[in-house]
């Protein structure tokens, strides 16, 4: 191990030297992508004119592929980490996509060249970051087409706030150099001088580049309930946005009791003001077939959709059986269910085929965030569970945290909406109204806020206003 670390640096302390004498590393005053005065400008363009030097960097920048599981495809940011890109691609037999700088004006008019599938993990290749918008603006194309990225491998990190920009968008950033180490490496070998590296060591402590957000998508966040219908796969879907659009609601109401009176008492109540009520049938303690057959009437007088919230998470067969059979005959009452994305693909498969004998639409809500502190449903299952979703017209929506997809037609459902944020003592948390909508959400789910006030429609009143001003706010 010892030996294997020894042949690393001593690989990237000669490529460092290799860099400055081809001029890819210049030191005096430059100004860089961003506008920000640099006395340090690294130019790699020029390693395509030294190709043992390109090779050897393609092949020190593959080895973080020994850290990562299951790479599909890899991606050269254009135009300059094309050519490390395409060498890796040769010698890995890794397939590369192109991200174009722009659209095609003709023919399939796409951005990204190349074959893959949605949901294929891509590597991003880059040369240098600064602030990271590079990265990140060839992350969103990528993702767009329903590819995964959780990984970015690069040559040199100016060490200016890129790395802190790219982790907030669910990237990890590996680097070969920081400037520090390059300094270090180019000192040690008499390239530089001492004034040097404060010179620019001192630059580094002064100059940040500036803080990018999270991008909203404004196609889907700024586009009205009554528009994204027209643009939906699923009928449930199309429903559900019309319905939030007449009723002005976009309330989800967890119905989570444990006796059938109960529930239809409140979805009596609430009713008028809900677009769905969510149910755990498992839980009720009476249940009957004379409670399903009084929740769809009072679905049908109050125009409602039911949610039963299964969360299917078996192989395809047994979650056939689990929808269709049993005590509960789910497939037959339930509008939506809830499914987990970890059994992949067949999941679906097993729910289609559980609704052989349904003539009634039916929608599906894949989960890919949790609610609950320290679940695992990290980013890179986040983006499974959105692939998913993007390639069935049986799925609705998809039950998030936050605003992880673009696709106008598919619903953001977030649960844990409480009026003040809080927690409960098993793991819960809470967001409010507004915080929830910003980050996203269509249809919120309200549970104890409104099952335990003391004065229920009231409650059901406030939540259903708080939402909505929230989502006529993220309109304009």
């Amino acid at each position: 191990m010892t030996e294997n670390t020894n042949a690393i640096d001593t690989e990237l302390r000669e490529l460092a030297v290799a860099l400055f004498e081809i001029d890819a590393l210049k030191f005096g005053e430059f100004v860089t992508k961003v506008g920000l005065k640099t006395p340090v400008y690294f130019d790699l363009r020029v390693i395509v004119s030294h190709p043992k030097v390109m090779a050897r960097l393609a092949k020190a920048l593959w080895k973080f592929s020994e850290e990562c599981t299951n790479i599909s495809q890899i991606c050269g940011v254009p135009y300059t980490a094309l050519p490390l890109a395409t060498l890796i691609s040769v010698d890995s037999n890794v397939p590369m996509l192109i991200k174009r700088k722009e659209a095609k004006a003709y023919g399939t008019m796409k951005m990204i060249e190349g074959q893959f599938k949605q949901g294929d993990n891509c590597i991003i290749i880059e040369d240098v970051i600064t602030s990271g918008s590079s990265i990140l603006e060839t992350a969103l194309t990528l993702r767009k087409e329903g590819l995964i990225v959780t990984d970015a491998f690069v040559v040199i990190d100016r060490q200016q706030g890129g790395r802190r920009n790219i982790k907030n968008h669910d990237i990890n950033i590996k680097s070969l150099y920081t400037i520090t180490t390059i300094m270090a490496y180019l000192l040690e070998a008499n390239k530089i001088t001492l004034k040097v590296v404060k010179d620019v060591t001192d630059y580094l402590l002064k100059y940040q580049a500036p803080l990018i957000p999270v991008q909203v998508p404004e196609t889907k966040l700024k586009e009205p309930f009554y528009s994204r219908a027209t643009k939906t796969k699923n009928e449930v879907a199309s429903k559900i946005f019309n319905l939030m659009e007449t009723k002005q609601s976009t309330l989800c109401l967890a119905a989570d009791l444990i006796k059938a009176d109960s529930i239809l008492e409140l979805a009596d109540l609430t009713g008028p003001h809900i677009v769905v009520l969510k149910t755990h049938v498992d839980i009720i303690e009476d249940f009957s077939d004379d409670f399903i057959k009084r929740l769809k009437d009072l679905a049908k007088k109050h125009n409602f959709l039911l949610m039963e919230d299964r969360k299917f998470a078996d192989i395809g067969n047994t979650v056939s059986l689990q929808y269709q059979k049993g005590i509960y005959k789910i497939a037959e009452w339930a509008d939506i269910v809830t499914v987990h994305a970890i059994a992949g693909q067949s999941i679906i498969d097993g729910l289609k085929t559980g609704l052989e004998s349904i003539n009634k639409p039916r929608g599906i809500f894949i989960l890919a965030q949790m609610s609950s502190k320290g679940a695992l449903t990290n980013s890179e299952y986040a983006q499974h569970a959105v692939s998913i979703a993007q390639s069935s017209d049986m799925v609705t929506g998809i039950v998030c945290q936050s605003n992880i997809f673009t696709d106008p037609g598919l619903i953001q459902l977030t649960p844990g909406v409480k009026l003040a944020e809080s927690s409960d003592n098993l793991g819960q948390q809470y967001n409010t109204p507004e915080s929830v909508v910003n980050s996203g959400a269509d249809l919120a789910v309200v549970g104890r806020g409104i099952s335990e006030a003391e004065d229920r429609l009231a409650a059901t009143l406030e939540y259903k206003k708080e939402l909505w001003i929230a989502y006529e706010k993220r309109l304009q």
